[in-house]
């Protein structure tokens, strides 16, 4: 099991790395994480929600991702209220319930979904959050301590090394755990370090005089175009002289990963827009060559902070001066004429949205959730002239129901259901995944003067883990680390 100090330290990465050094070992291994929270989903085959980090960990193991990988997540929806997704499916019972009194009903969950990966595979690497040392969360605990303790876990701690303090924080948050706790860990990484490892000497020495733990490692800094778990203040660092395709960066953003893909491409940069400001310092070439608003958790509060910002009228206008204005999931239907919540899904109420497309949406209690494979209609917008017909694979995520008006037609669609409509060079759609869609992706940059990398996207994804995996080889002593598991699969042949 590999826990951290604290968030956003490197875990999920590290336990992709770990997974990928496992199956090279020809081990059959799954990845775990009890509790998530994140409202970047990926969907699994049977149409539930999960972490995408866990998907990610799960392609890095060589299987399909299942929601027994991460059976309880968390999507905030306000800063004191989250929707509870459990196995894949909204639980509106535990999403009403407070925090510290959800253990109750979603421990079972845990151990029942951390029971049945154990059955299928040979080693589990499970992930913590945050900190195992947040005493304050100890009682309610299901995803950290927890789950070491449930399984007699062999625990790695991890620390992030390039925010300083790492040997002190991993110090005290061995020093906060009880005796039975600490009896579980088996070594400490530091992780994203630049410079000299030896000029760490003698901290490390002094550190398992301390605490009888070894540092197993010092993984240095990994510039990578691996998805992360949540999205960054800085999208991409393209050259100076290429155009930026700017996102709108509303508090409540989610599925970022359909920038990903965009995130690579060598000819561009992107850019997170808060204010119309941050659009008005774009206007020197090369200029902004496209704007794009992507997923949300909580639609119609996004769309009012756009419009209190003055960011909504700011986008408006870029589309009347001719700048393309893509819309993804929700940002599709901010794009539209209006958006109800009859039912209360995103707090109730109604929204007039910014009219570049003449579609209205209506929440609705189901939620869509489903891997998709859709076809470009026979009349596409001009830019996908020449792919009609062709597929585009990604999934869907939403409560909407949208309508367009009766001239309009569905430029994506999976049979009867139409998933996105255009006007002109504007366009939206219902379907996570698009850009990863390489031709897709690579006609649209092409209407916009920008030319794609030659690339695929999936088979870099592939490539990254395999780079990621080779880097921590060479820190780790990665035998060592599976040579347990290893013995036992001589055994039982």
């Amino acid at each position: 099991m590999l826990q951290g100090t604290g968030s956003g330290v490197g875990k999920s990465l590290l336990t992709a790395a770990f997974c990928r050094l496992a199956r090279r070992r020809g081990i059959d291994v799954a990845p775990f994480k009890g509790q998530n929270m994140s409202n970047n989903a990926a969907v699994t085959a049977n149409g539930g929600e999960i972490g995408r980090a866990q998907a990610l960990q799960a392609r890095a193991s060589g299987i399909a991702p299942h929601v027994d990988m991460n059976p309880v997540l968390l999507k905030p929806l306000a800063d004191t209220r989250s929707e509870v997704v459990r196995l894949g499916r909204t639980d509106r019972e535990a999403t009403d319930l407070p925090w510290r009194e959800r253990k109750p009903r979603l421990w079972p969950v845990v151990t029942g979904a951390l029971a049945r990966l154990r059955d299928r595979f040979e080693l589990v690497i499970a992930e913590g959050a945050g900190s195992p040392a947040e005493t304050n969360l100890r009682d309610c605990d299901i995803v950290n301590m927890a789950v070491a303790r449930h399984t007699r876990a062999a625990v790695v701690l991890i620390a992030d090394i390039d925010r300083g303090g790492a040997f002190a924080s991993l110090y005290g948050t061995w020093a906060l755990l009880s005796a039975a706790d600490r009896a579980l860990f088996r070594g400490f990484i530091l992780n994203r370090f630049r410079g000299d490892p030896e000029l760490l000497a003698p901290a490390p020495d002094t550190l398992r005089d301390r605490t009888g733990v070894p540092v197993l490692g010092v993984v240095p800094w990994i510039n990578h175009n691996l998805p992360e778990e949540d999205g960054g203040p800085a999208l991409a660092d393209g050259p100076d002289a290429a155009p930026v395709i700017a996102v709108a960066a509303y508090p409540r953003a989610a599925n970022l990963d359909d920038l990903d893909p965009l995130r690579r491409e060598p000819a561009l940069r992107l850019r997170w827009i808060r204010r119309p400001r941050d659009l008005t310092a774009l206007t020197a070439p090369p200029g902004l060559a496209a704007m794009i608003l992507p997923g949300s958790r909580n639609t119609l509060d996004d769309l009012r902070w756009m419009k209190r910002t003055g960011l909504a009228d700011a986008i408006r206008a870029l589309a009347r001066d001719g700048i393309p204005v893509v819309g993804l999931c929700a940002g599709y239907q901010i794009m539209g004429r209006r958006i109800a919540d009859p039912e209360g899904i995103e707090g109730g109420g109604e929204e007039v949205g910014l009219g570049i497309l003449e579609v209205a949406t209506e929440l609705a209690p189901a939620k869509e959730v489903r891997r998709t494979r859709a076809r470009i209609a026979d009349d596409p917008p001009r830019w996908l002239e020449g792919e009609e017909e062709e597929s585009v694979d990604g999934y869907e995520i939403h409560h909407g129901r949208t309508r367009a008006a009766p001239a309009l037609r569905p430029w994506l669609a999976d049979g009867p259901r139409g998933l996105g409509h255009a006007d002109g060079a504007h366009w939206g759609c219902y379907l996570h995944g698009a850009f990863g869609n390489d031709r897709l992706r690579t006609a649209w940059l092409r209407s916009l003067g920008l030319r794609a990398g030659t690339e695929s996207w999936h088979g870099a994804v592939d490539r990254e883990l395999d780079r990621l995996a080779d880097i921590v080889e060479r820190c780790l002593d990665a035998d060592a680390v599976f040579a347990d598991v290893l013995a036992q699969m001589t055994w039982r042949k």
